[in-house]
């Protein structure tokens, strides 16, 4: 059996199954697609096939139905993920543009997921370990309270008050304001400490004390906020599906969705995949919870280049493979426009 041929039927049976639900036959392969060759041939390339455990035939169907391994081989020769026509591109980017906040565009761009690929949609808010600062804001409020407002290049905004013994100097405050910004906007939020350790020395000794207690809220309220967080949408999706698309329950892979430990090994684990769109394929998520879903994934960030978080679908097995993957880069693609903006 020739290589080219094998995919070809491999392909066809994806393809099918995906679109009917039900194992196919080599008789349905005839008569959907132009293989160019005997039904008898088909019937010896799907033996081949099940044989290196490509597909395999459920109960007593005579029908077959890939196999973690044959969905693996499908998605990895791929040659192209369609794009996106014109009209959906302009509806992505019009419900995306209309975010007024990080909160709401992570909102925005997981329900657009979910409903894109009709799966549970998956978006891991921007790392504050890989943001940079954009801005320090310090507010007074009343004589000794203190507000201190940090804003980071991807929108996100964390806020702590400081309360003080001794009144508040206004023009103590503009210093230190104009000096934070000159110190730490641009920075990676890693850099902070070292770019601001010595900040205190500019001051007078009388204002090292408040210099050094908004140095430590900034670097504290980075360490806390350190941790990730990723946003789901659509679980109702898979749940619609659960009949047809798990052997057993959809009990475990809700269970494994409400873990974020799970979602975030995964996320980080496929960051440092080399392929523009990742997918995990059954067993390859390493969870029992998970072992008859896929997970596809990209990453997000700014106009350099570099991934701050990432998007993703996870949806059956048996899943439209390269419509996923256009809808998740796609999303993936505005996202880093509105976060560069």
């Amino acid at each position: 059996m020739s290589e080219d041929r094998r995919l070809d039927v491999l392909r066809a049976i994806v393809e099918d199954y995906v679109a009917t639900r039900e194992p196919v036959g080599s008789r349905a392969l005839v008569e959907r697609h132009s293989l160019g060759v005997s039904p008898a041939t088909i019937r010896n390339d799907m033996a081949a096939l099940e044989e290196g455990g490509y597909i395999a035939q459920p109960h007593t169907s005579a029908g077959r139905v890939p196999t973690d391994k044959g969905y693996r081989l499908f998605v990895d020769r791929l040659t192209t993920i369609k794009p996106m026509s014109a009209p959906e591109r302009r509806a992505i980017g019009s419900f995306l543009d209309h975010a007024v906040d990080l909160d709401d565009v992570v909102d925005r761009a997981v329900r657009l997921i979910a409903q894109l690929t009709g799966q549970v949609a998956v978006v891991q808010y921007p790392s504050l370990r890989r943001s940079a600062l954009r801005h320090v804001e310090l507010v007074a409020v009343g004589a000794r309270h203190l507000l201190v407002v940090l804003i980071t290049d991807t929108g996100r905004v964390e806020q702590r008050t400081l309360e003080q013994d001794h009144d508040l100097d206004e023009a103590v405050l503009a210093q230190l304001r104009a000096r934070l910004n000159v110190a730490a906007t641009g920075r990676r939020l890693s850099e902070l400490p070292e770019a601001l350790g010595e900040l205190h020395a500019a001051f007078a000794p009388e204002d090292a004390a408040l210099v050094r207690a908004v140095v430590a809220v900034v670097e504290e309220t980075l360490a806390q906020e350190s941790e990730e967080r990723v946003v789901l949408a659509g679980t109702a999706n898979l749940a619609r599906a659960g009949g047809t698309d798990f052997s057993h329950t959809i009990g475990p892979v809700l269970e494994a969705l409400e873990e974020q430990v799970v979602l975030l090994r995964l996320l980080s684990e496929m960051a440092e995949d080399q392929a523009a769109v990742s997918v995990r394929i059954g067993r390859e998520t390493q969870h029992e919870g998970l072992l008859e879903t896929s997970f596809v994934t990209t990453g997000y960030g700014d106009e350099s280049g570099t991934s701050l978080a990432r998007v993703g679908s996870i949806g059956p097995l048996r899943m439209d493979y390269p419509g996923t993957m256009t809808a998740v880069r796609a999303v993936a693609r505005y996202l880093t426009r509105i976060l560069a903006g």
